[in-house]
Order: C-alpha cells, then structure tokens, then sequence
C-alpha cells in the first residue's frame, strides 16, 4: 500500500492477505479462486450456476430445485442494478398433447445492443437447433460484437469472452453460466439471486420474498420481448405461509434410477443426484413422451462433466441412444468448441465440456464451418476433400495446388500431350476427338465410324442366291453377301420345297427338302411319268403324238343322265321318250363337241268338258290337246305352235295357218266312171321368214307358207273310190 506523508513523501508498505478460506458453494460447483479488488489478494468465489431441462425443471444461481410450467416468455436473469447491460430470457411453450406441461422452446440473449436468439424447433424427440438475429438465420460459427456462437449439433454455446458469460441450449434444456465477481449479488429472475444464499432465490420484483419458486416465476413475465404480451399476477402471494403440500410421488421411469445407480456413484460425492431424479420422477409423470426422462440424465452428466467426472451413460438406456456420423465418434465430455485448424491461439475458446460426436482421436477440424475430419492442416478442394500444404492434385480436369501462404487452392487448366491424329481411309470412317482412355481429362482424335456416309450398294445376287449385310471385322460399312436360299434352281428358275419342277420329258420331278452340300440348294428329284388309260363311259384313250408322254381320253359320246340312269348316245342319237313327239333328247357333235339337246313341250291345263258346245278335241303338234269348232265347210284355221327345223326353233310361238273343212264327194255306181272329189286346198299363200335359234348357239333364217285363202277344189279319184261314197270326209292339212 501506498500512503502520502507530507510534501511529496510517499511510504509504501507491504499489504498482508489474509490466508484462503474453503467455502461451499451451495449450487454444488467448485469454489473459483479470483483476485479482489485491487488485485493483489485472492479468495474463493462460487460462480452463478442456473440451469434448467424437462418440462422444464429449474436449479437456481445458488442450486435451489423447483418446477414451473408457464406458457410465456419470461426473465431468465437481469441485473438489479444495470452495470452489462445483459439480460437473458426464456420462452416456455406447452410441449405435450395431454398433459399442460411445458419446455424451453428458446433462450434470448440481448447484450450490447444485439439480440440473439436460440431456438429448438423440435421439443419432442432429436434437437432442431438454429441461431437467429433479427429474424435472420445465423451461420455458424458466429461472432459479431463481443458475442459468439458455435454448434456442437446437440447444443447451441453462446459465450461473451469479454464478461466471461457461457449460455448453453439444445433439446434437453439450458445452462447459463456467470462469474460472480461481476453479477453477484446482482441477479434477478427465474434463476434467483446468485449470492451462494438460497433462501433469497424466490423473490419477485420489489424485492418480496415468497416461500414458492413456482409463484415467483409467474411474476417474471418479460415485456415487449418475441412478440408476447405476458401479464403478472394482479396480487401479491401470500409473504411467510405454508408451503404447499408435497403431492404423492408417483412411479418414476425405469431409467430414472440409474441417477442413484452405480453408473453415476463417481459424480455422487460431487453433485448431489437427488433434484435430478425429482425432475426426471416428474416427467415420468407428467409427460406422455417417455424419452423426456433423458433430459434428467443428461442434465446431471452434464454437471458431473463441468466437475471433471466424465460418464458414459447412454450405452446403459433404450431411450437415450445418439447415433454419430460414419467419420465422427460420441464423447460424452467434448470440448464444446472442438480443436480446428483454423484456431488462433491468443484467441478465447468455449471452455465447456459437453457430449456429442467429435472427431477421432489424431485427428482435428478442418475448420468449424464444414465440420470434416483431417489428419493434418492444409486446404479443402472444390469437392470438400482435405489437402496438405503444398501437395499437387489433379481435380476436374485441372491441375491444382494447396499453398501454405493462403491456405487456399490454385488450380490452372491440365496440358495435354498432342496426339498424332489417325489416318481414316477406309469408307464410313471419320475423325472425331474421343476422350483419351488413358487419361480422362485429355482427349485424342480416332477413327469413329459413320454408317450415314457409307456407299450405296451396288451388289446383286443371282437366281437362288438371297442379300445378307455384315460388317467385316476392322470395317465400317456393311457389305452385301449372297447367300444360298433354301429353293431348288433349275434352268434361273426358283423353285420352293414340294412344288414341280419341269426338269425332262414324261418324268415327273420335284423340289425336295435335302440340301446340296455343293450349292446349298435343295436338291431335285425325278421319275417315269405313270400314263392313266383307263377312261370313264364315253371317253376313249387317244394316243397322241410323239412329243406327248401319254395319252388323252377324248370324249366320243354324249353322257345323258335321266332319273339317276346314265345313258350314252352317239351323234344324231335321240333318246327313247315315254311321251313320245312331245319330248325329246338328241346327241350332235357340232365342232367337235358333244351337245345334247333336249326340247319338252309345256301343255297348259286341259279338260274337255270345257269344250263349248260344237266343238272338238284336237291335238295341237300332237302334243297338246285344245277346244276346237268342228269345220264346216272348207276355210282358214289357225294354230299356235314353234317352227322347228334341224337343231334350231323359233324363239316363240307363232300362229301357223293351214286350210281345213268339208268338200263334197261322190260317185255313182248307176253310172260307172261316173265319179267327182274335191279336196279343201290353199288359193292363195304367201312366204314369210322367221329367226330361229340354234343349240351350237347360231341364228339362222327360215322361210315358211302363210296360207291366206282356202277353197274345194277339184281332184282326180280313181275308180275305186266311189265304193267309198260320198258320206267319207277328208281334212287336208296346209302345215309346213
């Protein structure tokens, strides 16, 4: 010490501390040595210590153990008297579909004018962890303004290097950490008073003491702060009452009891397991997600871990398992802000232990950005492979380097050899560049084959020959190649398997099935041909002449067949008829073919008591019968009949005349010789013509008697025909 005596005299004298005291720090940390005020004496301190996890369950600055279950955002810790300008607040939101239980959704840092903000978005299940500055996603790892923040993918650090403030937050809940010797006795909220006293940690604004922490906090509520409007209390809590009753405790989780099992008896001695074990016992009761018992369990490593006794506790639960990267390993007591290549050594580092997956032994962080693993520091590629300090590579086709004085990679682009291009003389071939086989990144100039350019085929095959395209081995186009086809071949002829072939006269060949091994074709085949001489009625075997190889039957009759009988008839042959003169059947040979000819008279009905009185049945051609007037006298008559002449008739009927009647005769016996006869003869007639048709098809004219006009006329008789007497009549028919 120094003390002014009198004009400019100073005396200095030795300043004694006095010796160290052992103190107990009640929120179970190890007392921290720190100098006082002037800096010369040191003293033990107990650090502020608040954290909270679950649904959620808090351990306050001096290690007081309470739950609360608000729906707000509210003071985590300020300080009463303003000297850092630090403030801290919580936003609590209910996190279980049937119990009205809540969890830290954020944690809000503002400190020199900068707000940062810590959010889990996922409070069931695996942490979705992200850092915000006004409403801005942050890229981690952050610092701006004497705040940084990094990840360790479990949690979120947030630490002021300059005030010596630590803030943690992730999926099981939140830590905060601050030196005494700058907030002591200078704390207010929901983590209480951090004076190592824990009967002052409940107290509400004002000052007012109350006897439930869980009160206190509904008075905590922050204002203006993520957009809520959160009201205190209107009244003040009963001051000096009765605490409430304890509840029954109910059934905790099976994992709950590894906190007092072995597995943690090397932490029991340091930390006490038993608000752990309260917190973990509540939530086994109060939330319908089992895995939140973990954040009990992994609240209470942590704070062993802070203490130095490090634990591997997920090994031995079913629900608290974490699964790490193929190149990372789990270290349940990690730095928080894991050794990296880009480390400055003068610059501060989270001291913090916490678990999560860390690189394996030997090796380090690249940087705290990619988060890959490298044996030894240098630079990354463009493909986020690490390289060393001055190591050559090749990458994308370019030749690169790590250099030591930018800790970057130069690349320039790969000199390739020259190649010598081919020569390309054979058709359909072309130059082209093709990548060099024997190094990617170059290419070289090859013979590359174009069947667009080949030639036209100008090549033919022959009779029995079939076009086959192939490419020959070391060529391009395909050449045409004439190939055997499966036909016999005789005279350029082709001929398929089992038809005739026209090899020699009078022997039959044929196309077989057997190949040639000489042409490949399928062979011919012949034998004698087999004449056939047996002829059916009416045809006669022929020998023809000499070219021919057999014979002929040639037709010599005609073949009638009548009710099933087969008749055979010469030419000019007429077959017997059972109604005769009115059908008839006749065999002609009209250019050397035999025709039959049949022609049939169609009568219409006829029944003679139709006759009118006065007439007579007579048969017209023979054939038919009609009604006729009995002649009288010697006159014209008529009949409807065809003209038939040879093998030709008239196309229809025609009204053919003739002279018919009675004439008187007679002859007298009294005077012989003495006799006179007269006949019904034509006066007057004339030729007409008609057009018949004939059965070989022709048409011939014919000419026939019209008679006009009849008359008796005189006759010779012989003497004998007076014995006949005049009563004899004769018809006189003028029929063609």
């Amino acid at each position: 010490m120094a003390r002014c005596i009198e004009d400019n005299i100073i005396e200095i004298i030795p300043f004694e501390c006095p010796p160290l005291q052992n103190i107990t720090c009640e929120n179970g940390k190890k007392p921290v040595l720190v100098f006082d005020e002037h800096g010369c004496c040191q003293y033990y301190q107990c650090d502020c210590f608040c954290e909270g996890w679950g649904d959620p369950h808090y351990i306050t600055f001096d290690g007081l153990f309470y739950s609360y279950q608000g729906n707000c955002t509210y003071i985590l810790m300020e300080e009463i008297r303003p000297q850092y300008h630090l403030k801290i607040y919580i936003d609590n939101v209910y996190c279980d579909p049937i119990e009205h239980v809540s969890c830290p959704r954020s944690i809000i840092v503002s400190y020199n004018k900068l707000v940062i903000t810590l959010t889990n978005h996922n409070l069931i299940g695996g942490a979705d962890l992200e850092a915000v500055k006004d409403n801005v996603k942050l890229t981690l790892p952050y610092a701006f303004n004497g705040v940084r923040v990094i990840s360790s993918g479990l949690d979120l650090f947030l630490s002021i290097p300059q005030l010596g403030v630590d803030i943690t937050f992730g999926a099981t809940g939140f830590g905060v950490n601050l030196p005494y010797q700058r907030f002591g006795n200078n704390t207010q909220g929901h983590c209480g008073t951090c004076n190592n006293n824990r009967a002052d940690d409940c107290m509400i604004p004002g000052g007012i003491l109350v006897n439930d922490c869980a009160v206190m906090a509904d008075y905590w509520p922050a204002s203006g702060v993520n957009g809520e409007i959160c009201t205190p209390p209107t009244a003040l809590p009963t001051v000096g009452g009765d605490l409430k009753p304890t509840p029954n405790p109910c059934q905790a989780h099976p994992e709950c009891k590894l906190l007092n099992s072995e597995l943690f008896e090397a932490c029991h001695s340091h930390v006490s397991p038993d608000n752990f074990f309260l917190g973990c016992q509540y939530d086994s009761c109060h939330m319908s997600n089992p895995a939140v018992v973990c954040t009990s369990l992994q609240s209470y490593a942590r704070a062993c871990s802070q203490l130095g006794v490090c634990i591997h506790w997920r090994n031995y639960t079913n629900l608290c398992n974490i699964e790490c990267p193929a190149d990372k390993v789990f270290n349940p007591c990690g730095p928080a802000e894991p050794p990296s290549c880009d480390d400055i050594p003068e610059r501060n580092t989270i001291k913090v232990h916490t678990e999560g997956c860390f690189c394996p032994e030997g090796t380090l962080l690249f940087n705290k950005e990619t988060g890959i693993c490298v044996n030894k520091c240098g630079c990354l590629d463009a493909s986020g492979t690490p390289r060393e300090f001055d190591e050559v590579f090749e990458y994308n086709c370019e030749e690169c380097i790590c250099e030591k004085a930018s800790k970057s990679v130069n690349c320039k682009p790969k000199n390739c050899p020259d190649v010598n291009p081919e020569s390309c003389t054979e058709p359909g071939f072309v130059l082209v560049n093709v990548t060099n086989p024997s190094d990617s990144c170059c290419s070289k100039q090859v013979c590359n084959c174009d069947v667009s350019i080949c030639p036209p085929f100008d090549k033919k095959c022959g009779v029995g020959y079939a076009p086959v395209l192939e490419v020959p081995n070391g060529k391009c186009c395909p050449e045409i190649k004439c190939e055997p086809k499966k036909v016999c071949v005789h005279k350029n002829i082709e001929y398929e398997p089992g038809t005739d072939v026209p090899v020699v006269d009078c022997q039959e060949c044929s196309c077989t099935w057997d190949v040639d091994p000489k042409t490949q074709w399928f062979k011919i085949k012949c034998g004698f041909v087999q004449c056939n001489e047996k002829c059916k009625p009416g045809y006669e075997y022929i020998e023809t002449s000499l070219d021919d190889c057999c014979g002929k039957c040639v037709q010599t009759h005609c073949i009638i067949t009548v009710n099933g009988v087969e008749h055979i008839l010469k030419d000019g042959a007429t077959l017997p008829s059972t109604n005769q003169g009115c059908d008839r059947i006749t065999c002609t040979k009209v250019n050397g073919q035999f025709i039959t000819d049949k022609y049939t008279v169609q009568c219409p009905p006829f029944n003679v008591s139709n006759c009118q009185p006065g007439t007579i049945q007579l048969s017209a051609g023979g054939c038919c019968h009609v009604c006729a007037e009995q002649m009288k006298g010697c006159k014209v008559q008529t009949v409807s009949d065809y003209i038939n002449h040879m093998d030709c008739q008239s196309e229809k009927k025609m009204d053919l005349t003739f002279c018919g009647g009675d004439c008187n005769s007679f002859s007298r016996y009294t005077a012989p010789g003495l006799s006179s006869c007269s006949c019904c003869q034509a006066t007057r007639s004339s030729n007409r013509t008609v057009s018949l048709g004939c059965v070989n098809g022709d048409k011939v004219t014919y000419s026939y008697i019209h008679v006009e006009e009849c008359s008796c006329g005189k006759t010779n008789c012989h003497v004998n025909d007076a014995l006949i007497g005049n009563s004899q009549r004769k018809r006189s028919l003028g029929l063609p």
